[in-house]
Order: structure tokens, then C-alpha cells, then sequence
């Protein structure tokens, strides 16, 4: 239990580290002393640093489908009231680090995917199951007459994907939520809009 709860301890330092500096510059050595582990037990859990950055991703996309899990199965809410809270959250999550972290997945999408096949092929596994989210959501939507018939769920939610993630990293750099809400308007008010309403 006390092996479980250290290499747990190691990840979740590891993961705020990672967040605030990015996986490369952030030394083993860096999350033993902040994690209060003694130097050298790093190996005794991880066989290497790209295991311990895989360990770091897979437990972020854990807790982070838990969370889009009780947003986007929330019945008592309707599909697209569902994705509104998915972006307020979203917006909550950036203001509460001041602009400074955005997404660990997707900042690491832009620092690893280039330099190892291996964090982009499980990088890009995790985007894939959060559009799915997404796609089931939107295409309840449709079924209910919220959203365009027409669309292609799956396709409209990488879209969404791609342009709120682009979104939080515009909203890192500038430090404002400024970019998500832009995107968040666009997307309601012009995007997703059933086929017989007129834009406003």
C-alpha cells in the first residue's frame, strides 16, 4: 500500500511539474525532492522517464474522463447545456491556475509528438476517447433537435476539439478567457444551430 501511495504521490507531483514547466525540462530529480521521496527510489517504480511522463499521461486521462464522464452522462441536463458546463469548466480550470498551465495533455501534444512516437501514438489515444465524449453528446443533440441533423458527430467533435484546445492556448498567451468564450460564441451561435434557425 505504502509502494501504491508513493509512486502515486511521484505522478501527481510529476504531473504539476510537468504543467508548469513541460516534460523536458522537468528533472527526476526535481519531483523526488517537491514529492519528499528519497533520491534514487525513482527507479524502483519507473523503468525510465518516458515510463514515468506514460504513468503521468494515463493517470491525467483517467481523472479527466471521470470528469468528462459526469458532464456528458448528465441527463438532467439537455446535450448542449451538458457541452456549456463542459466549457465552463474548462474556463474555471484556466482561471484558477491564472492563465498559466491550460491543458497537460494538450501541452504535452505540442512539446512530445514530434520527438517520440510513443507519447504521440497514447497522446493522441486520449484525444480520440475524449471526441468520442464529445460525438455521443452531439449526437444525442441531433437527435433531439438542438444541432444540424446533418452533421457528423464524430467529425464536428474533433473540430471542437481541435479549436478549444487551440483556444486554450491562446488564452494562455494573451492571459485571458478571452479566446475560450470567443470560440465558445462562435460555436453556438453559429455552428451548432439546427438546420431551420437562422444565424442571429
Amino acid at each position: 500500500m505504502k509502494t501504491q501511495a508513493t509512486r502515486d504521490k511521484l505522478i501527481r507531483v510529476g504531473a504539476e511539474l510537468i504543467a508548469e514547466h513541460g516534460f523536458n525540462a522537468t528533472g527526476i530529480n526535481s519531483v523526488l525532492k517537491r514529492a519528499e521521496v528519497p533520491k534514487g527510489s525513482f527507479y524502483h517504480y519507473f523503468s525510465s522517464k518516458e515510463d514515468f511522463g506514460l504513468a503521468v499521461i494515463d493517470a491525467f486521462a483517467e481523472e479527466y474522463d471521470a470528469r468528462l464522464a459526469a458532464i456528458f452522462t448528465d441527463t438532467r441536463a439537455s446535450p448542449l447545456a451538458r457541452l456549456r458546463h463542459y466549457f465552463a469548466v474548462g474556463k474555471q480550470d484556466m482561471l484558477s491556475c491564472d492563465h498559466a498551465r491550460g491543458c497537460l495533455i494538450g501541452n504535452l501534444g505540442q512539446e512530445l509528438s514530434a520527438q517520440s512516437e510513443v507519447f504521440r501514438a497514447r497522446l493522441d489515444q486520449v484525444f480520440r476517447a475524449w471526441e468520442r465524449r464529445l460525438a455521443d453528446c452531439l449526437d444525442e443533440a441531433r437527435g433531439k433537435g438542438e444541432i444540424d441533423a446533418t452533421l457528423d458527430a464524430y467529425a464536428q467533435a474533433s473540430f471542437i476539439m481541435a479549436g478549444w484546445e487551440g483556444a486554450i492556448l491562446r488564452a494562455k498567451t494573451v492571459k485571458s478567457l478571452k479566446p475560450m468564450e470567443c470560440f465558445e460564441e462562435v460555436l453556438f451561435n453559429r455552428v451548432l444551430l439546427p438546420r431551420s434557425s437562422p444565424a442571429p
